[in-house]
């Protein structure tokens, strides 16, 4: 009795009733990134015939096409997980929910734990930036690559802010979390325990945004993104983190480029 009150205690050490076997997890997954490739090229080869040629893009164009990408991107995705798994309707409670009720439930608040997770990320990555600059003598890379990219369209109009907000602290929130933690680490717990399947996604959810410099850090922001879903088993939890964790960046360099200051060399510094 007192194990099974420990497990009624703790949701992070239960796992979903996940309907589906291997073979769906594994094809879903591999149809996510087929998608995801796809909406890009065929983007990108439908652009010219729209009138948008490289060179003469201008800065706020460029912002909206991002986001107009973004937003195709998360549609076709998360239309092909919702396609696939639709056969396997009605679904546990628990899977796919966005539960906007009790927000600041100690038990299962989406916002409370959103708050615990965003602060656990934010010590744990700084603990582990100290300890690999102790260890390596050398600052650990952190989302500078990414965010160089992107350098030209910060702070430029108040319409490229907009977009880049969107597409980082809306689209692809809603987007990762879903694929990463709403679908697969969801999926995993049928053949591990949740929190093994919570370091997983984490992995895979480093691994796939392609930056080996970073991977130290997505991995801890994947790792408490996927405990604090498994503590609500509300997506809007994972969602509110990546959303603060993402937009907040791009907020604060925009309003450190209106201030003077050379963002690049902030960037590279840091």
């Amino acid at each position: 009795m007192k194990l099974r009150a420990l497990k009624v205690d703790w949701p992070i050490l239960q796992r979903w009733d996940v309907p589906w076997g291997w073979q769906t997890a594994t094809l879903t997954m591999i149809a996510c990134g087929v998608s995801f490739v796809l909406t890009g090229l065929v983007e990108a080869s439908v652009l010219p015939y729209l009138g948008f040629q490289g060179g003469e893009v201008s800065l706020e164009e460029k912002a909206e096409i991002l986001f107009a990408g973004q937003f195709a991107v998360t549609a076709v995705v998360l239309g092909v997980i919702y396609g696939i798994t639709n056969s396997f309707r009605p679904l546990p409670d628990d899977i796919f929910c966005y539960d906007w009720k009790n927000p600041f439930s100690l038990q299962n608040g989406w916002l409370m734990w959103a708050g615990i997770g965003l602060a656990s990320a934010l010590i744990a990555i700084a603990l582990a930036g100290v300890a690999l600059t102790t260890f390596s003598g050398e600052n650990p890379q952190r989302e500078t690559d990414a965010l160089i990219r992107l350098l030209p369209l910060i702070g430029s109009s108040s319409i490229s802010t907009a977009c880049l907000v969107g597409v980082t602290g809306v689209l692809a929130p809603i987007l990762e979390e879903t694929v990463f933690r709403g679908f697969l680490m969801v999926s995993l717990t049928k053949w591990v325990p949740t929190p093994v399947s919570v370091l997983i996604s984490a992995a895979l959810f480093a691994i796939a945004h392609l930056t080996p410099g970073e991977f130290p850090q997505l991995f801890l922001l994947g790792a408490a993104l996927g405990f604090s879903y498994a503590q609500t088993r509300n997506l809007l939890t994972p969602i509110t983190i990546h959303s603060i964790w993402n937009s907040g960046v791009i907020l604060l360099l925009t309003f450190l480029q209106l201030q003077g200051y050379d963002i690049r060399e902030l960037l590279q510094a840091s």
